[in-house]
């Protein structure tokens, strides 16, 4: 990130994600919640970092264009697939 000079993009996500595994780990007297959770995390941002910057290495464009067409994907889909029930007013609460 810092070689990168983005202003105001911080890891605040990526570092209290691995400060509550450290914490809550065996060695540190915890019990683990979430571990398998927290673990996948860090693996999907450490993955989605890697992707990011081999796609930089073609063109700059090109991730901007791919992160734009799977939003566009993803909301197509909660558009289509996942639509509220019909029993909810429009502020979300069920309707008796």
């Amino acid at each position: 990130m810092r070689r990168l000079a983005v202003p105001d993009l911080n890891t605040t996500v990526l570092t209290m994600t691995l400060t509550g595994l450290a914490s809550d780990s065996s060695l540190a007297g915890g019990s683990n919640p979430k571990i398998v959770r927290r673990v996948a995390s860090v693996m999907l941002m450490f993955i989605g970092s890697a992707i990011g910057a081999l796609l930089l290495r073609f063109s700059l464009p090109l991730p901007f264009v791919l992160s734009g067409a799977l939003v566009l994907g993803a909301a197509g889909v909660f558009a289509t697939v996942l639509k509220p029930s019909s029993a909810a007013d429009g502020n979300g609460s069920v309707v008796h």
